[in-house]
């Protein structure tokens, strides 16, 4: 569970579960305890990035660490936000996400055997992308 600043319980869960129904996000984790907002990081599917990238005319060399930044793929995952959010109330919605260079694994730590996300792992690998989306 995750409580904000304000106070608010935020089950993951449930936003976690329907970023990653979408075909572009490998793994989504909330993030935002003791924070004004939840926030999230994504990490894009591999296979699906290279159908996507033929699909908007990107380089194929391009990795997602050089086009995590792109404006259309970052216009792709917010609509997938944007759709996560329908499923909760506003105070617990994303209001901001990154797109991580990489995605998660068990080989580099991020997930477990059973391909849980390490939370731990992730927020203090991650710490840089999660200061980012809650500075002023």
């Amino acid at each position: 569970i995750i409580v904000t600043a304000g106070g608010k319980n935020v089950a993951p869960a449930v936003l976690e579960d329907a970023l990653r129904a979408h075909p572009l996000i490998s793994q989504a984790m909330a993030v935002g305890d003791k924070q004004p907002f939840i926030g999230a990081l994504i990490a894009i599917d591999p296979e699906a990035f290279e159908v996507w990238k033929q699909h908007h005319g990107k380089a194929p060399g391009d990795s997602v660490a050089d086009l995590r930044t792109d404006p259309d793929l970052v216009a792709e995952i917010d609509l997938a936000i944007k759709d996560a959010n329908t499923h909760v109330s506003h105070a617990e919605s994303i209001r901001k996400f990154r797109i991580l260079p990489c995605d998660f694994t068990v080989l580099t730590g991020e997930l477990t055997p059973t391909l849980k996300v390490k939370r731990n792992v992730v927020a203090e690998k991650f710490a840089e992308e999660i200061e980012a989306i809650y500075a002023k």
